[in-house]
This record gives structure tokens, C-alpha cells and sequence, in this order.
């Protein structure tokens, strides 16, 4: 994983100061690729503990089309708590202490930390006790599952696009429209946050499947691990499903930056030694890509460093 690590050294030595909607503010740089060979390893990193529970339940809820944090919740997965709860308390139900900037504001202030914590675990809880408040304040908009299995048509139904795509490799495997896009420029405004990774693309050479990904905006401390994990693990799945071996995961950006939050702990992951990949372990038994559950995938020998805390900028 020495490309994640190159990448990050050189937001660092390269990078610019820039502000950004969240008040945190960040150092990036635009445009850059990293290219991992999905027959050496699963690219899983190693510098520090990165929870492969949480990446795989995620993309299981995105190919569901699922757009509704119950299901994350279910699974002990709360990467996406803080965007259904900042729809909750800027909505006309949300009364009490005025939450206004909370992401920020319980970074700078610790007694205002202890009572947004109390609350968000009141608002998950209440997600999943409560079907009627969940189906109101745990949809996050048509995000990316809407826009992968149903991207909505003026003429036609839904359009299906992971099923399309999948179809597409396995009837004409040389096409160059091998591609799923989440960013939908007229539902942007009606998400709890725009698409990051926004297209994706296969490409079929030598009987190897290899898959692009364009990100836009990347928070490479907390994020870009997890979306390195995500899309070769979309790649795997996708290449059992058409009969196909992996070949190398793309990682195309736009704006990857690090939070002016994370310094020290890029640092602290800059100094430390890769070690060997994991390998992907997935259920024979199941026969396509829609009818895997959490417990069919796994990772084996994965021996990373610690890991280490940072916030997230919401």
C-alpha cells in the first residue's frame, strides 16, 4: 500500500491550504492515480487497523439500493450517523439544545462532545426501535444505492445500472460502456451528501476484470482507505459474477486532501512500515453478487498496525 502512503506525503510536501464547507479546512492537491494489481493481495491497509466489517456491510447496503441508515445500524456500522442525524436537526421535529455546526463544534468543545454523543445515540436507537421515525429521518436522499439500482428515467422504469453493467461484461466484454455514475445533477440538492465517488468503469483484458473508480472530493486519512477497499472488493464480487479474474483497481482523483484535523495522525501512519496484504475470501456457494450477506466475505491474514483515531468533518 505504498501508493496510499505516496499520496498522502505528497498532499503534504505539495499540497494547498483551502477552506471547505465544513469549517475544517484542507490541504490537497487536484488530480492524481494510484493503480493496485488485485492479483497481489486484497488492498486492505496496513499502517493502521481499517474495519473491514464496516466497508462490506456499506457496499452490501449500496447494492441493495438501500438508501436508509437502518440497515448500517443493524449491522453495527455507523459511518453514515452524522449525515442522517444533521437532516434530523435541521428539520421541524428537531427540538433542544441548538446543534448548529455539531460535527465541528464537538471537536472544539468537550462538554458539547459529551451531549452530542448522548443524543446521536438517542437519535440511532430511536432508528431502529421506531420503523415510522426510521423511513423519515434515517434516509439519506437518493444516494448512491438509489442511483446504482435505480436511477430514475422520464420514459422508461428505473434504471438498473449495476445489473446493466454486469450484463454488459458478460455479453460484450471489449465494450468501453462498461460504467455505473452516481452523480445524478438533478437530485444532488436532495442528499444528505453529494456523491464522492462519482463514476466507475470495467474494463475486460486477458480474462482479468479491472475497475476504475473517479472521486471527486477525497478525505484521504479516513476515507480513501475505505474506498480503496470498497471498490476492489465491487471488482471481486463483480469478476466471480462473470466468470472472470480481478486485475487492477484504479483510483482516479479530483481534489484528495487531508483535514488540517488529521496532521498528526498521517504522520504517525507515515512513519510506520507496510506489511504484507490480506487475502479476500468469498462464498462459493453464492451464485451472484445480490445474494451475499456479511457473513460470506471475509479477509485472512490481515496483520495491520494499530489503528488511530481521527474525526470526522461532517
Amino acid at each position: 500500500m505504498e501508493q496510499y502512503l505516496e499520496l498522502a506525503q505528497k498532499i503534504l510536501d505539495e499540497g494547498v491550504i483551502k477552506e471547505d464547507r465544513t469549517g475544517v479546512g484542507t490541504k490537497s492537491i487536484f488530480g492524481h492515480q494510484m493503480r493496485f494489481d488485485l492479483q497481489k493481495g486484497f488492498p486492505l491497509l496496513t499502517t493502521k487497523r481499517v474495519a473491514f466489517r464496516l466497508i462490506k456491510s456499506e457496499l452490501l447496503w449500496f447494492l441493495k439500493g438501500d438508501t436508509n441508515i437502518r440497515y448500517l445500524l443493524e449491522h453495527n456500522n455507523h459511518i453514515w450517523d452524522e449525515w442522517a442525524f444533521e437532516r434530523y436537526v435541521e428539520s421541524e421535529d428537531y427540538t433542544g439544545l441548538d446543534m448548529t455546526n455539531f460535527g465541528l463544534r464537538a471537536q472544539e468543545d468537550e462538554d458539547f462532545k459529551e451531549v452530542y454523543e448522548e443524543k446521536m445515540k438517542k437519535f440511532t436507537e430511536r432508528i431502529l426501535k421506531d420503523e415510522e421515525f426510521a423511513e423519515k429521518y434515517g434516509s439519506l436522499g437518493n444516494v448512491y444505492g438509489a442511483q446504482w439500482r435505480s436511477w430514475p428515467s422520464a420514459t422508461e422504469a428505473p434504471i438498473d445500472q449495476i445489473k446493466n453493467v454486469i450484463e454488459s461484461i458478460k455479453n460484450n466484454p471489449d465494450s468501453r460502456r462498461h460504467i455505473v455514475s452516481a452523480w445524478n445533477p438533478d437530485e444532488i440538492e436532495e442528499m444528505a451528501l453529494p456523491p464522492c465517488h462519482t463514476l466507475f468503469q470495467f474494463y475486460v483484458a486477458d480474462g482479468k476484470l479491472s475497475c476504475q473508480l473517479y472521486q471527486r472530493s477525497a478525505d484521504v486519512f479516513l476515507g480513501v482507505p475505505f474506498n480503496i477497499a470498497s471498490y476492489a472488493l465491487l471488482t471481486h464480487l463483480i469478476a466471480r459474477e462473470t466468470g472472470l479474474e480481478v486485475g487492477e483497481f484504479v483510483h482516479t482523483f479530483g481534489d484528495a486532501h487531508l483535514y488540517l484535523n488529521h496532521f498528526d495522525q498521517i504522520q504517525k501512519q507515515l512513519a510506520r512500515e507496510p506489511r504484507a496484504l490480506p487475502e479476500l475470501v468469498l462464498n462459493e456457494t453464492k451464485e451472484s453478487i445480490f445474494d451475499f450477506d456479511v457473513e460470506d466475505i471475509e479477509v485472512v491474514d490481515y496483520k495491520p498496525h494499530k489503528g488511530i483515531r481521527a474525526p470526522i468533518a461532517v
